[in-house]
């Protein structure tokens, strides 16, 4: 009868660990399960030395005695709940190759979110505990998605073959771009490498240490792989524009003929800037490093030119750098440079926030011959809202990736996340819509050069990189943008 009733405690005190504490501490369930024969059982029935029950029991009661009551706090309860199944799968999933089980996931996830939400939606007072809720599935939705989308890319670089980077553009001489990725590419690094200080290098020539270098987030603008991009030999480009005023009227058969208006001929140019960079590493650390600096310092420049890029193809203001989609919205600084005017704006409808019907107003504003190709563009945390809204039937606006390889979508439009995007605040343009091949046009100078200088600064070899790049907006009117606005 004793061990029956040991038995029953020590499932009840486990199925209540499970059920309140967080899974973290099902360990400590066992345990308390496992012990609780010490607690109820006689010593002289147990097959354990009594010289070690004794000491047993007061350990064990004692750790009884610390734990927290329930419903002690409103923290302890917010804290014990059960974990939403969506979480736990975006905790848990270690594997993110397969993408038949990434999409079973953030569908599962984005119903976890939906049914949420909307039980947030009805409640008729604001419920703390259910608002985290949300926002803590919100938030394993998005990190679904990205692995949809980390997946889309590598399946894309798959099909692009061996050796290829997805949105390459094809060189002039293939000899010259193997060179090139060999040896230099984009960047800005300032600071002069020596293996006599560990921060400035030496960490790359010690006797024994980790091969491996954990490197600092730099995000990157995904401006460049949407817009129109083109490859040129000379100084400048010239864009010439039709503002198609072409007159016609109908006329009898003796009615006179008078002249119609001809269509007028603009131009506009676009001047690549320059970015540079020179780094530098000394002769001796060139020689005795254990990695390939050259290659190493090489992919540091890569990624820190694509960054300076993206930031100006946003909001550069021309000055020695390409002028930036957002300066050309209306009201903005370059809304007059265009021949063709400026960037209309479409308001949310409301003074800070994001509507439904804002995302809906921007989308059917934009002429149906460019809606074919057009994407909408949003920094991560405005998706994160976004995510939230619904339309007049109840709908969800937006929508997961359902197959691998497929963007997810607002309103039926793909999205593509811009780190350097405005966040959701009164006045800001929130997000941007349209067809971005036919809107912004990125200007490349054919080559990038690169001076490996071991003379000029003896004993460092300074690698001299410079790379000539333009772009600004080309046609106003396949974008529109979203400004947080109540009118």
């Amino acid at each position: 009868m004793k061990t029956l009733l040991v038995a029953a405690l020590g499932v009840a005190l486990l199925a209540t660990c499970f059920a309140v504490m967080a899974p973290d501490v099902a360990h400590a369930a066992r345990e308390v399960a496992v012990y609780s024969a010490m607690l109820v059982l006689p010593a002289s029935s147990l097959t354990v030395p009594r010289a070690v029950v004794g000491p047993v029991r007061a350990d064990i009661s004692g750790r009884l005695a610390r734990l927290p009551k329930l419903g002690s706090t409103p923290d302890l309860l917010g804290s014990a709940r059960p974990v939403p199944r969506a979480i736990v799968a975006a905790r848990v999933r270690a594997d993110a190759t397969d993408p038949k089980k990434v999409v079973a996931e953030l569908l599962s996830a984005f119903e976890d979110f939906k049914t949420s939400n909307d039980e947030k939606l009805k409640a008729k007072v604001d419920d703390v505990v259910m608002t985290e809720k949300v926002d803590r599935i919100n938030e394993a939705v998005g990190k679904l998605q990205a692995a949809c989308d980390e997946l889309a890319i590598k399946l894309a670089a798959e099909k692009a073959g061996p050796g290829k980077l997805v949105g390459d553009i094809e060189p002039t001489s293939p000899e010259a771009l193997a060179a090139f990725k060999a040896h230099m590419r984009r960047g800005e690094v300032s600071a002069a490498l020596t293996k006599s200080a560990d921060t400035e290098g030496g960490y790359f020539a010690p006797v024994e240490w980790d091969r491996t270098v954990t490197d600092k987030l730099k995000q990157i603008s995904k401006i460049r792989e949407n817009a129109r991009v083109i490859s040129i030999s000379v100084a400048g480009f010239k864009k010439l524009f039709n503002d198609r005023a072409v007159g016609s009227g109908w006329v009898g058969e003796t009615a006179s003929r008078p002249a119609t208006t001809t269509p007028a001929i603009g131009s506009l140019d676009f001047t690549p800037g320059e970015l540079y960079a020179n780094p530098a590493i000394s002769m001796q650390l060139l020689q005795d490093a254990a990695l390939d600096l050259e290659q190493w310092l090489a992919a540091e420049v890569e990624v820190e030119f694509s960054r300076q890029e993206g930031i100006a193809f946003l909001s550069g203001d021309g000055t020695n750098k390409p002028h930036g989609l957002l300066t050309y919205v209306t009201g903005a600084a370059n809304a007059a440079r265009h021949p063709w005017g400026a960037i209309p704006v479409v308001p949310t409808g409301a003074a800070a926030a994001l509507t439904g019907d804002g995302f809906i107003d921007l989308m059917y504003s934009l002429p149906s011959e460019f809606a074919a190709g057009a994407k909408l563009y949003i920094n991560r945390l405005s998706l994160g809202a976004a995510r939230k809204l619904k339309d007049g039937q109840g709908n969800y606006l937006w929508q997961p990736a359902y197959v691998a390889g497929e963007p997810q979508t607002i309103n039926g439009s793909p999205v593509v996340e811009v780190p350097g995007m405005p966040a959701v605040a009164a006045g800001n343009i929130a997000a941007l819509y349209g067809d971005m091949e036919k809107t912004y046009l990125v200007i490349d100078r054919i080559g990038i050069n690169v001076l490996r200088d071991p003379y000029t600064n003896k004993p460092f070899v300074h690698f001299y990189t410079t790379k000539r790049v333009g772009g600004g907006v080309y046609n106003p009117e396949p974008m529109r943008a979203l400004k947080v606005a109540a009118s």
